[in-house]
């Protein structure tokens, strides 16, 4: 059976005039790439108010059922999976980079190649900023093949390196967007990945006022997570997993230990103070939730704009067949209404500046962001080391 996703005509990945469409299997791979799936007319239906509902003779998944309520992204689609599971929209990454600069034959390796080949690269006397300007090339080279593909949008990592320089971010990003517009794929296209530090949340108020869309990761607390919405961010990206993960091994952290004696998941509770924070403030952020670790994370998040699955998660969902008539299990957790019940303390609802941030943010969310802005640094570095090693490509 095809696998289907919704695509609600409202994402903020997926342009209202875009048309879905199918991607041809590349090149082989074992690295992963994230995407946004083709949408499901069932799913359809049922995003637009009406319960999962099928003809007697139609199959109906737990993943159409779920569909409907929340937006579906896959992370870990590999390329031989791009038949089964048509994207929609795509991410580009150091990690990605790495993947298809170990593969022999696919239309992504010439993008690479095409960037090393780059004069105004190669002009540059310091071997540090030469390697820098070819991974900012090689990025937008393949996020440009990726948008000429994909009907959706184009989410760009922005060097984790560059996560407390909030001018150094603007302008890398001013940089790519450059490089896009030169390779025909317009602003509206893109998103841009930045890490929720103060200077990032900085950097995507001042990038969002010039019409430039971003996206916040690296959000383990509610502090960052109300700071981006304040700044206007499109997308914040919670990681669900990682905080129950952190909260097993850990304590001492109010956030958790308050969620805790409420007898609440950490990551889940986050997901749905932040969801009620947006909408009691009509901000125009959308919420995705990341690190889901088994199906019950997804039916608890159902209604929530976007939910990150593991690639098992989603087969799982496919395989099991549903009776469309139970309506009870398939409901949203997350509704706009829960922002005018939902408890936040005067605290919680300030204008957040970095002071506030810095004394908000607890051991978790100080613990885990290090972590991830140094493996997405150690990506970047390694992707430098490579470029190092096979320039000059070959016939340059």
């Amino acid at each position: 059976m095809a696998l289907s996703i919704s695509t609600p005509t409202t994402s903020s990945l997926l342009p209202p005039s875009s048309q879905v469409g199918r991607w041809n299997p590349l090149a082989r791979s074992a690295k992963p790439v994230s995407f946004i799936l083709r949408s499901s007319p069932l799913a359809a239906r049922a995003a637009g108010g009406n319960a999962p509902t099928s003809p007697v003779d139609e199959i109906v998944t737990e993943l159409d059922a779920v569909a409907g309520f929340s937006e579906i992204v896959p992370d870990t689609v590999v390329f031989d999976d791009f038949e089964r599971f048509a994207p929609t929209a795509a991410t580009v990454s150091s990690s990605l980079l790495l993947g298809i600069a170990g593969l022999p034959n696919t239309k992504f390796k010439s993008a690479i190649d095409t960037a090393l080949a780059d004069g105004e690269c190669n002009a540059l006397e310091k071997p540090e900023d030469r390697m820098s300007c070819y991974l900012t090339k090689a990025l937008a080279n393949v996020g440009a093949e990726l948008a000429h593909q994909v009907p959706g949008r184009v989410s760009t990592e922005i060097d984790a390196r560059l996560a407390y320089d909030t001018q150094g971010i603007i302008q890398r990003v001013h940089e790519l967007l450059n490089l896009y517009n030169q390779h025909d794929v317009s602003t509206d296209r893109l998103l841009f990945k930045i890490p929720a530090t103060w200077q990032g949340i900085e950097a995507s108020r001042l990038l969002e006022s010039e019409g430039i869309q971003t996206h916040l990761t690296f959000v383990y607390s509610f502090a960052q997570a109300a700071a981006a919405a304040q700044a206007g961010a499109s997308v914040v990206q919670i990681f669900v997993g990682r905080l129950r993960d952190w909260a097993r091994n850990h304590s001492g952290d109010p956030e958790i230990d308050d969620a805790l004696k409420k007898g609440e998941d950490a990551g889940l509770a986050l997901a749905k103070k932040v969801y009620a924070y947006i909408h009691r403030n009509g901000y125009k952020t959308k919420l995705m939730a990341a690190a889901i670790r088994n199906k019950q994370d997804v039916f608890s998040l159902l209604g929530i704009d976007y939910i990150i699955a593991p690639l098992k998660i989603l087969q799982s969902l496919e395989e099991s067949v549903t009776d469309p008539d139970v309506k009870y299990s398939y409901v949203p957790r997350l509704t706009p209404a829960i922002g005018k019940t939902y408890d936040f303390t005067e605290e919680e609802l300030v204008k957040w500046d970095q002071l506030s941030l810095a004394a908000a943010m607890g051991p978790a969310a100080e613990e885990l962001l290090a972590s991830g802005l140094e493996g997405y640094a150690n990506q970047a570095r390694r992707v430098e080391e490579l470029f190092g090693k096979i320039w000059p490509p070959p016939n340059v």
